[in-house]
């Protein structure tokens, strides 16, 4: 079988299931992006930006579309920040009324399905769907488009400050444990605008084997404000794969704070154009993986006007023989004078079989900036431990004390009090849980 076979044999018996129909603009770009992954297939190791992250085990598996699935109602009992007020439900990449609730939204701000807003708000649609994520050149963004059916669509008009953070819940998996789902989310926040969308992603069960493979595009207007956050929760076994695009205008202010607790292989795209002068982007991060596991996180922050800050702060935990990837890219156009740019990347390997890859970029075109980043990887500081128990502490407390302040400083950026408080709870009770396993093989 030649190359370009192969790779269009990839998902193959599932793209010839893949939706059809609604305006005709969107059909169209389902058979664009269908046949861009039948060209591009999935990356391999010789992809520069896929050197360290080896994705062949989704070739290995046949995967299929998603079907609808029930008993998830309990499920959404057992994730972060369960109990928020405004909450959409996709299950399966379609979306739920049920489990869904859409009270306490005002000022004309719609919140709900993708597949209702192509009818209802076609021109906010047709205008920005597709316009940042690339079915081009990034192959999973390509597969992702190709399903398109619905999904998440956030619209707030100028000047309308949202109080409520609206909550989108993602849930895959189901009766057959070799589904694949491609969650979708469009978020438009007009000029003058606040909102604060939260995205997690869980699983339908603790160990299904499924692929999540979601895309989302936030478009921030002149003056706005849009704080992102994103839980990932999927379960152990599964594979996740995630690009968030974010177009800031004048003035605008984007920040994302990612938070990977769960999948079998993660990988994070995530990146940002500030397109207006005085734009600022946050981009932070916390990830925790154990046993075989990895976690690759992919940023980019691209300065493409002038008088714009950025900032972006990525941990990871790891423990067991688990493995990360780092790759931070700024970059700064010749016209972006004045850019004031920070990265920092820091990793706490647990064990001696945990490593990570990370790789700072900063591709600089312009002479009036101010560019750092840093990157620290090692273990927990013997000093640190030595201070800590001669005080009083076990090494066992010693220990948490110092992960938890390492993890902190991430977690302290959360600005939803009840999703800062589940977090927390969550990304410690699974260190627990790691670490007793890990004390017990020693």
């Amino acid at each position: 079988m030649t190359q370009v076979a192969e790779k269009a044999a990839v998902f193959g018996s599932a793209l010839e299931k893949r939706p059809q129909g609604g305006p005709r603009w969107l059909d169209d770009l389902r058979t664009r992006a269908a046949a861009r992954f039948a060209a591009l297939g999935i990356p391999t190791v010789r992809d520069e930006d896929w050197r360290f992250t080896n994705v062949a085990p989704l070739a290995t598996i046949e995967f299929q579309p998603a079907g609808q699935i029930s008993g998830t109602a309990e499920r959404l009992r057992r994730f972060a920040y369960s109990d928020a007020p405004v909450r959409l439900v996709i299950v399966n990449g379609r979306f739920d009324t049920t489990l869904s609730r859409l009270k306490g939204l005002a000022g004309g701000v719609h919140a709900g399905s993708l597949a209702a807003a192509l009818k209802d708000h076609a021109d906010v649609v047709q205008r920005y769907f597709g316009q940042l994520a690339d079915v081009n050149t990034r192959s999973f963004t390509a597969l992702n488009t190709a399903f398109v059916q619905d999904g998440a669509f956030v619209h707030v008009p100028e000047g309308v400050a949202v109080d409520t953070p609206i909550h989108v819940v993602f849930i895959t998996g189901g009766e057959v444990t070799t589904e694949m789902a491609h969650p979708r989310t469009l978020v438009v926040a007009g000029a003058g605008s606040q909102v604060t969308v939260v995205e997690s992603y869980i699983g339908a069960a603790d160990k299904d084997v499924y692929f999540s493979n979601a895309v989302s595009e936030v478009f921030v207007g002149e003056n706005a404000g849009v704080t992102h956050y994103k839980v990932q929760q999927e379960s152990i076994d599964a594979f996740h794969i995630a690009a968030l695009h974010a177009h800031t205008s004048r003035n605008a202010r984007f920040s994302s704070h990612s938070f990977a607790l769960g999948g079998r292989l993660v990988r994070n795209d995530a990146a940002a154009i500030l397109d207006g002068e005085g734009g600022e982007c946050t981009l932070n991060g916390l990830y925790l993986a154990d046993r075989d596991r990895l976690v690759d996180n992919h940023t980019t922050i691209d300065h493409a006007k002038p008088h714009c800050a950025s900032h972006e702060v990525y941990k990871g935990i790891l423990g067991g023989t688990a493995r990360a990837v780092f790759n931070g890219k700024i970059i700064v156009r010749q016209d972006a004078q004045k850019t004031d740019a920070k990265q920092t990347n820091r990793a706490l390997l647990l064990t001696d079989g945990a490593t990570i890859n990370t790789k700072p970029q900063l591709e600089i075109f312009a002479d009036d900036v101010k560019c750092t980043h840093g990157a620290a990887i090692g273990q927990l500081d013997e000093d640190a431990l030595f201070y800590l128990r001669a005080r009083g502490l076990s090494y066992a407390e010693a220990r948490d004390m110092l992960i938890h302040a390492f993890a902190n400083q991430v977690l302290e950026g959360v600005d939803v009090e009840p999703l800062r408080a589940a977090l927390e709870a969550e990304l410690f009770e699974q260190l627990a849980r790691d670490l007793a396993e890990a004390d017990g093989q020693s």
